[in-house]
């Protein structure tokens, strides 16, 4: 199936707009997760977290670094992770913002949406279209997805994103970029294979990138610990609640740290942080 469709489909299965990050921090693992490798202790981590919140998102985002620094026992617990989010019927964006010329790209995209369990994944498009174009032959044959960084949700994004080249801010340029590179892959839905990151903590140019490309799919980054609420991403969906995902990591994998709740209950507090987050959006929505 077109990756677009069969995000947009499970948003609407699951009633929910959000994407739950897999973010494992050694230092903020409960204590309850003991014996084993650091590696093993992450991938039950993850696993309860998907398994818990599995009713209340749409989708899982899975981010590399936390498993390469552990090395190649690291690489496969990353991919029984991603596997096991796949398992659960959530689609898997692998968040890995590779970057790199053809033959690398190539390599890359062969690992990530052929070699790992992934739907999709995260570009850096700095590098040009040969740089993605491997990943976009995976989103043709095999029905895969990609996000490129266009306005990222860190504060020191506006340093190269808010150039102004030919009259126009450069994320402007990737987002328009990205429609282009997309054409062909538009799904059923309307919307392409082919989406952008935009970060939730930059409202306003939520808006203008959805009125200047209706058809792309918006991977929101930055809600929850980075400040941004649910009125902050409303502006990046369609009149019909569609087009966007949200994307929130510490705030739900750690939510029993907040308080009223005690450390075996980690796995509830993320059920309920999600289920919080989903209908929060959903609220905000409906109210546009």
């Amino acid at each position: 199936m077109n990756f677009a469709d069969a995000l947009i489909e499970s948003c609407e299965r699951k009633r929910s707009r959000v994407v739950v990050g897999l973010d494992p921090r050694a230092d903020q693992l409960p204590a309850a997760l003991k014996g084993g490798s650091l590696a093993e202790r992450y991938v039950a981590f993850c696993r309860g977290i998907v398994e818990s919140v599995r009713d209340f998102v749409a989708a899982a985002k899975p981010q590399v670094a936390f498993f390469e620094e552990l090395g190649a026992e690291g690489m496969r617990a990353y991919r029984e992770v991603c596997a096991a989010a796949r398992a659960a019927g959530l689609p898997v964006i692998a968040d890995v913002k590779r970057g790199d010329i053809a033959d690398t790209a190539e390599a890359y995209s062969r690992a990530y949406l052929e070699e790992f369990p992934c739907d999709a994944v995260t570009l850096n498009p700095y590098l040009g279209r040969d740089s993605v174009e491997p990943f976009l032959k995976r989103c043709r044959d095999h029905g895969r997805g990609v996000f490129l960084l266009a306005k990222t949700s860190n504060p020191s994004s506006a340093d190269f994103q808010d150039l102004q080249v030919g009259g126009e801010p450069l994320y402007l340029r990737v987002a328009k970029a990205a429609r282009a590179w997309g054409d062909g892959l538009r799904g059923s839905r309307g919307y392409s294979s082919v989406g952008i990151v935009v970060g939730a903590t930059h409202p306003a140019q939520s808006a203008e990138l959805r009125k200047a490309c209706p058809d792309l799919l918006f991977l929101i980054p930055g809600y929850g610990a980075q400040g941004a609420k649910a009125a902050d991403v409303a502006a990046a969906f369609d009149a019909k609640g569609h087009g966007a995902v949200v994307n929130a990591s510490r705030s739900i994998l750690f939510a029993w740290r907040k308080g009223g709740y005690n450390e075996s209950q980690w796995a509830q507090a993320a059920a309920d942080a999600a289920r919080i987050m989903r209908d929060e959006i959903q609220a905000a929505l409906g109210a546009r």
